[in-house]
């Protein structure tokens, strides 16, 4: 007996389930307009704090958020992934797969990665409607980011011991037109939450 194998795109034969239950319904139901705001920048430019800051804020003032961590996410979404460039991107894409369904979910996402690339941010970006993604960038010099050093990743890429570390040996492509800039070795973590949540208010994401 002879079995024939039928070569079809796995593609093809997916499709994308609408139902009654959507986005809008979702967002109405939270009384909140869902949106991702995604934080780049040197590791120890204060994204993680910066980011966790503000979901404090929002959610004291009743807002439904999530904030998916750079390290957290590698504890299992993307344990397999290393470092190389290649990996990297595929972390983001995952990342930004993630935050899209969330975003589905009525959520205000707030994503914290280096994600050093504008290519793999513009393709995260690309993803999302009009007013549902934020850029936040993290502006912070290597000389505080490395003064810093929260997980003495520098200290390691100095003394020869981690290679590929971004802003290093591992480039970092600054954002052109965030649609935030912030600046976290100039300004107090109160006042930079304040400068968000003004975006925020301009863009009618809260009120």
């Amino acid at each position: 007996m002879v079995s024939i194998m039928v070569d079809v795109r796995q593609d093809e034969n997916i499709v994308w389930h609408q139902y009654q239950v959507d986005k809008n319904f979702r967002a109405n139901q939270k009384q909140q307009q869902p949106c991702v705001l995604w934080f780049t920048g040197l590791s120890g430019s204060g994204k993680s704090t910066i980011a966790g800051a503000l979901e404090s804020r929002l959610v004291a003032l009743g807002y439904h958020t999530y904030l998916l961590d750079g390290d957290n996410v590698r504890h299992g979404l993307c344990k397999d992934l290393g470092f190389s460039s290649e990996d990297r991107r595929e972390n983001i894409r995952r990342i930004g797969e993630v935050a899209h369904l969330m975003l589905d979910a009525g959520l205000i996402v707030l994503a914290a990665f280096v994600s050093p690339y504008r290519t793999e941010r513009l393709q995260v970006k690309e993803k999302f409607g009009a007013n549902e993604y934020i850029e936040v960038f993290v502006d912070t010099s290597l000389a505080e980011c490395e003064k810093r050093d929260p997980k003495g990743l520098y200290r390691k890429a100095r003394n020869g011991q981690l290679k590929g570390l971004t802003g290093i040996d591992s480039g970092y492509e600054v954002p052109l037109q965030p649609d935030i800039h912030l600046f976290s070795d100039a300004y107090a973590i109160e006042d930079i939450v304040e400068q968000c949540m003004t975006v925020l208010l301009e863009r009618k994401i809260i009120n």
